[in-house]
């Protein structure tokens, strides 16, 4: 994971210690979003970035301990619920990683149908959108700029195909196209 991961319950990390005491401890996240530690206790840990969790756990640590040292390796991750609706293959509640994206999430749902945008897909977040994604410049250049993380409880929303346009003939990508915003046929 990244420092910015969020850590949350159902995540496992293994805590090791060393110095003046020693051990290792494989931990989990309880839906209190809480870890307990021998001697030192129960501790919350749910909303931590990653980043922090280290000198999370070294301040609780301290009280109890000196001179020591520690490091955390995430394990197991936390599982989200993502709904994926609208004209994809097979649309549904899905339980995916925490780290599963738009597109983690579109292919999981086998994609969008032919009647499915490319062009303007929702993520909608409490009822709102966040992103709107094109999946155009992924698909014709390999950009994955546009894909985001999802977060529990996030819908991927497929709407219908907009305008479209066929090419054929002497080009390098015959294909059926679709149309965004004020694009044209050039």
């Amino acid at each position: 994971v990244g420092p910015d991961y969020i850590i949350g319950p159902g995540d496992q990390f293994t805590l090791t210690l060393w110095g003046t005491t020693e051990g290792i401890y494989a931990l989990q996240v309880t839906n209190e979003g809480k870890v307990t530690l021998p001697k030192v206790g129960v501790i919350s840990v749910a909303g931590v970035r990653f980043s922090e969790l280290e000198k999370t756990l070294k301040r609780h640590l301290s009280k109890y301990y000196a001179n020591f040292n520690l490091s955390v390796a995430m394990g197991g991750l936390k599982t989200v619920t993502i709904y994926v609706v609208g004209e994809v293959a097979k649309p549904g509640s899905y339980s995916l990683s925490s780290l599963t994206t738009v597109y983690g999430a579109l292919f999981a749902a086998g994609g969008p149908t032919k009647q499915g945008t490319l062009r303007t897909i929702q993520v909608l977040r409490s009822g709102k959108v966040i992103k709107t994604v094109d999946l155009y410049d992924f698909l014709l250049k390999g950009d994955r700029s546009q894909d985001i993380r999802l977060q529990n409880e996030d819908t991927v929303f497929v709407p219908l195909i907009g305008p479209i346009v066929g090419v054929a003939g002497m080009v390098y990508r015959p294909a059926i196209y679709e149309l965004k915003g004020g694009e044209t046929i050039d």
